[in-house]
């Protein structure tokens, strides 16, 4: 690439500050004000700010460790699209995202990249791949893992259902299908993931008593599949098939569920699913009483995910707001 650098001093960050780290130093060089200082005491405390002098959020331990906050990047595909990986991860750097979640590897009107491109571009921006959304099956799966390698993702995931045949006999065929891919991924060192929406959490169409949420947990083998909780459509989910509380699933077995999707959702009775998707902070979903609940919480990643963000104009403001909402979250 034309861009690329060597770094010949790896210890002087060639990057310019960042505008995170540029708030934090200004706030905490003169009086500790502001979100900057809050989000970032040991940056206060490193300048000679006594640790008092930086106000709490709320109190209590981070919900979300700042190092576990990332984005599922379908949530600024339009920001990707027009102005391509490298301007949008120095965006998202900037906010102070840790973490990307990948909702595709081609970058619109930018033209061709590859995965071994866009990993330097990560690498050059201090941000990490945790997963990705593809649609997997047995015929691409080897060459999925091998993508997912390059661009050094401990997870690998698919965003829609693993199956459209709503049966029980569907479902167990297509965990069953999953479980064979799982071995691979876990031969690989990843760990292969499925995301839900509000149907995973629906009934079965030839057993009405069958929850496939609950089918889907007897059959993954929980060595080979894990779970990544779309929370917002949890509780949509709750909304239209009720009977469940979302937490309970991973707090019975929180190992299960490597990374949650942070999707806020307004009331709105108006709708079928009983909420509207809105940026984190400005909805109804309970996520300081649901977080609160798991006591691993340094052991998994929040990715925000904003469907409708695209559609605002300011994809990017979505994801700045909310990254500091999630951020604030205290237990």
């Amino acid at each position: 690439m034309s861009h690329h650098h060597d770094h010949a001093h790896p210890t002087v960050s060639a990057k310019p500050m960042s505008r995170r780290n540029l708030l934090t130093a200004l706030a905490a060089s003169s009086v500790a004000v502001g979100f900057g200082a809050a989000m970032a005491p040991s940056a206060a405390s490193a300048l000679g700010v006594a640790p008092a002098a930086v106000p709490t959020v709320s109190g209590g331990r981070r919900l979300v460790p700042v190092n576990r906050i990332g984005i599922q990047l379908f949530t600024i595909r339009d920001k990707v699209s027009s102005l391509g990986f490298r301007a949008v991860f120095e965006e998202l750097a900037g906010i102070g995202y840790s973490e990307v979640e990948f909702a595709g590897y081609t970058q619109g009107q930018l033209g061709a990249i590859t995965p071994a491109e866009i990993r330097q571009l990560l690498d050059d921006n201090g941000l990490r791949a945790v997963g990705s959304h593809v649609g997997l099956n047995p015929n691409n799966i080897d060459q999925q893992i091998e993508t997912a390698k390059v661009l050094g993702m401990p997870h690998l995931g698919q965003g829609g259902a693993i199956t459209n045949n709503n049966t029980v006999a569907g479902w167990t065929q297509a965990a069953q299908t999953w479980n064979q891919m799982g071995e691979k991924a876990k031969a690989a060192g990843l760990k292969l993931y499925a995301h839900n929406h509000a149907g995973e959490f629906g009934f079965t169409s030839d057993d009405p008593s069958k929850r496939v949420y609950d089918l889907l947990w007897d059959e993954f083998d929980p060595d080979l599949v894990y779970f990544q909780m779309d929370v917002y459509w949890a509780y949509v989910g709750k909304h239209r098939s009720p009977g469940f509380e979302p937490i309970d699933y991973i707090t019975r077995d929180p190992r299960r569920f490597p990374l949650l999707h942070l999707k806020d959702g307004k009331i709105n009775p108006a709708s079928a699913n009983g909420y509207d998707i809105v940026e984190f902070g400005a909805g109804d979903i309970p996520f300081q009483q649901f977080l609160s609940q798991l006591r691993d919480r340094g052991q998994r990643y929040g990715m925000y995910e904003q469907d409708n963000a695209s559609a605002s104009g300011n994809s990017l403001g979505n994801a700045a707001r909310s990254y500091e909402n999630i951020a604030s979250l205290r237990g």
